[in-house]
């Protein structure tokens, strides 16, 4: 592997551990551009230097959120993993659907801090669940954002 190689691997491992996904998933997509063309699951893991069965794992999602496609050639038994779909639109989804699942946790550890208020002075519990309240605003408000995201149609 080249310098350059090198370089588009760490950038989209990078890229990829910004949004809370693994570096692994960054580095397949950034082999599979490299190369430009599919590539068998022999082929990519050699590449990025991780073995077949992680490659194997990281392609489930990858292919989940439309950024690589599983294909199957004639007369030959080997899996190809080729890129699929808009990269920046794949992107734009990797993103909506992390901060989703984050904003439904959130929302649920609100729920439960609420319950568990009972406990408190009553001075003490009004001042918590006056912020926990301002929280949920914000977090829905947050969530309202990433609906809008979600419909936009990149260019």
């Amino acid at each position: 592997m080249n310098v350059v190689e090198t370089r588009i691997y760490d950038t989209f491992a990078g890229i990829a551990s910004s949004i809370g996904y693994s570096p692994l998933h960054g580095k397949i997509i950034g082999a599979l551009i490299i190369e430009g063309k599919s590539m068998s699951l022999q082929q990519l893991s050699k590449k990025i230097s991780y073995s077949p069965s992680m490659v194997s794992i990281s392609l489930d999602l990858l292919e989940v959120l439309g950024i690589v496609k599983k294909v199957k050639k004639t007369a030959d038994r080997k899996l190809y993993i080729e890129l699929s779909g808009d990269l920046l639109e794949c992107l734009k989804k990797a993103v909506v659907i992390r901060i989703e699942k984050s904003i439904v946790q959130s929302l649920k550890d609100f729920e439960a801090a609420k319950k568990e208020l009972d406990g408190e002075p009553p001075e003490e519990r009004k001042r918590l669940l006056a912020s926990i309240i301002s929280l949920e605003k914000e977090i829905r408000r947050l969530d309202h954002y990433i609906q809008l995201l979600n419909k936009i149609q990149l260019p």
